[in-house]
């Protein structure tokens, strides 16, 4: 197994239980823990884009991306905690299989803005997110009073899109920087917006 990929596993073990903590938990910490990503995302993009015309843009746009996320968790009442872990898990298991399938199974380019990205790749992020959504609602305590059916299918599917999208989306500002990765703060993952990159337009779109 290559070192990259070692860094990157072990880097989702120490990170998932941290993040749940915050997003569970909620209150002053989630403030916290998403004041603390908002400024590191802003710092990554102003460094990725800086002297470009497009800067301020994306600074506006991040503000009301992180909005969303606040208002999904804190504003939705009881049902805010569900959407919003139910958004962050078909974006994580969308970048999952996204990854492990464009890995092994490569294939034709699914666009030159992304030159990593693959049709298998995108096939493996609505598989994954799918399958992860479908155990998670079926077998979770969390969710015991969800059911998995045609909404909820199309919703995982719409979400998981909107997701692979703003992958895209990133890695084109990216690759306009000459930039592998926005930043180093996360080994085997880049930076923070390299990490939530997905997530930082699902929220929006689920909120709009």
């Amino acid at each position: 197994m290559k070192p990259e990929i070692i860094k990157r596993i072990l880097s989702s073990f120490v990170l998932i239980p941290i993040a749940l903590f915050f997003i569970i938990k909620g209150s002053f910490f989630f403030t916290f823990f998403v004041a603390t990503c908002f400024l590191i995302t802003l710092y990554e993009w102003h460094m990725m884009s800086k002297k470009k015309t497009y800067n301020i843009f994306g600074f506006i746009f991040l503000m009301f991306a992180f909005y969303s996320v606040y208002f999904i968790r804190n504003e939705l009442e009881k049902h805010g905690l569900l959407i919003f872990l139910f958004i962050v898990l078909v974006c994580v298991s969308t970048d999952i299989g996204g990854y492990v399938f464009g890995k092994l199974f490569k294939g034709p380019k699914l666009t030159k803005i992304s030159p990593k990205k693959t049709y298998a790749g995108v096939f493996g992020g609505y598989f994954l997110s799918i399958i992860f959504t479908h155990i998670l609602i079926n077998y979770s305590e969390l969710f015991r009073d969800q059911n998995f059916g045609r909404d909820e299918f199309v919703f995982v599917l719409i979400i998981s899109t909107v997701s692979q999208v703003g992958d895209i989306i990133i890695s084109y500002f990216k690759r306009l920087s000459k930039i592998k990765d926005t930043g180093k703060l996360i080994p085997g993952h880049g930076g923070i917006l390299d990490r939530i990159d997905g997530m930082l337009f699902a929220f929006p779109f689920y909120l709009i």
